[in-house]
């Protein structure tokens, strides 16, 4: 009897064991699996870097190195130095196929498969969309408003279930609007109505995409965003140039509590960039060339551009609203060679140097 106990024990543990061992599996099966493809983990701080040129960057078989002056690719050299956010542009049928859908698509799956965020800054232009140009894609050029929006609505659902950005700008430095003629600031309820699309389409696809306005500069934020206050958007977005912008850490400093005071959205800078010198290597002019257009306390040296950066840092971490800032026209070194006319206005503003070697200023976004 006493044997035929100790089984009956041992049944009754096994049984115990398998049950404990279902439970642990069901719920095991009820957390989700990451899909590289689906929006990546949020980030409590954004670090990024904007590397929209760099198909064309590969495409040029230019060589890069990083610190250690080993070739490296630009997005694993990016990622290495804490990256957690790449941005890129998207033009709906640019003309010389950059920045193009199929393009964009590729680079985001590549940047998801790296675990890190995309920031896809939609400028609904074939090409460059700023404040003095927002040109209306060809294809929709003779559309009536109602069809712009329709259009609008579904070209961003298309991208939100293609490219499946975690963050989305709806039009890229709106300040006199997008999609002019029809959604010009000057016909604001048909720019908002436009807009209004846009976010529908991502809030109607993926809840989890968060939805950016940009306005570039600082100064007129306050004013244009209590304009478009009622809009369901996440972030505000906002460009910082010395040379455009002002020649003020510190008024920038005030213009972004004003914003944090007035709205209930988190601030992001989308924009800034800055000189590790004043020389240049190709041909072409640089936007950047003299010392009148940046900080004075920010020498335009490799030393000098880290510690811009840093005190950026600073600032965009100066409050749990303040959520992140992005270099600009970092990737876009002279990769079309020395003599080029057409290559870049940038080098001297990028990431890398003159021979192409990555810079002390990615130890800022570690």
């Amino acid at each position: 009897m006493r044997l035929y106990y100790k089984l009956m024990l041992l049944r009754f543990l096994a049984c115990i064991l398998f049950l404990q061992l279902i439970f642990l599996q069901s719920c095991k099966s009820d957390e989700p699996l990451l899909d590289n493809n689906d929006p990546q983990p949020s980030v409590d701080f954004i670090k990024a870097m904007d590397m929209s040129l760099l198909p064309e960057i590969r495409q040029s078989n230019a060589i890069v190195k990083n610190h250690n002056g080993e070739e490296e690719d630009m997005l694993i050299t990016a990622a290495n130095h804490g990256m957690n956010t790449i941005r890129l542009r998207l033009w709906k049928n640019p003309l010389s196929n950059t920045s193009g859908f199929t393009k964009v698509r590729a680079l985001s799956d590549e940047i998801h498969s790296l675990g890190l965020n995309v920031l896809l800054s939609v400028h609904y232009s074939d090409t460059w969309a700023d404040p003095g140009h927002q040109h209306t894609p060809a294809l929709w050029q003779n559309a009536d408003y109602e069809t712009l929006k329709d259009s609008v609505f579904n070209y961003t659902k298309r991208i939100i279930n293609n490219i499946k950005p975690d963050f989305i700008q709806i039009g890229n430095e709106i300040n006199s609007g997008f999609l002019h003629p029809l959604g010009h600031i000057n016909q604001l309820n048909q720019m908002k109505g436009l807009l209004e699309e846009g976010i529908r389409a991502v809030r109607d696809t993926n809840e989890q995409t968060k939805i950016i306005l940009h306005f570039a500069g600082h100064e007129n934020a306050n004013s244009f965003f209590s304009q478009l206050d009622a809009l369901d958007f996440d972030i505000i977005g906002l460009s910082y140039y010395p040379r455009w912008h002002g020649r003020s850490l510190s008024d920038l400093d005030t213009s972004i509590d004003r914003l944090e005071t007035n709205y209930d959205k988190k601030v992001l800078l989308v924009e800034t960039a800055y000189p590790f010198t004043l020389e240049w290597y190709d041909q072409t002019n640089n936007i950047i060339g003299s010392e009148n257009q940046i900080l004075s306390q920010f020498e335009p040296t490799p030393q000098g551009q880290k510690s811009y950066f840093s005190q950026i840092k600073s600032i965009m971490k100066a409050s749990e609203d303040r959520i992140g800032f992005i270099s600009w026209g970092s990737e876009w070194i002279a990769f079309k060679g020395e003599t080029a006319t057409d290559g870049s206005p940038y080098e001297n503003q990028a990431f890398w140097d003159f021979n192409h070697q990555a810079l002390p200023v990615f130890q800022v976004f570690e």
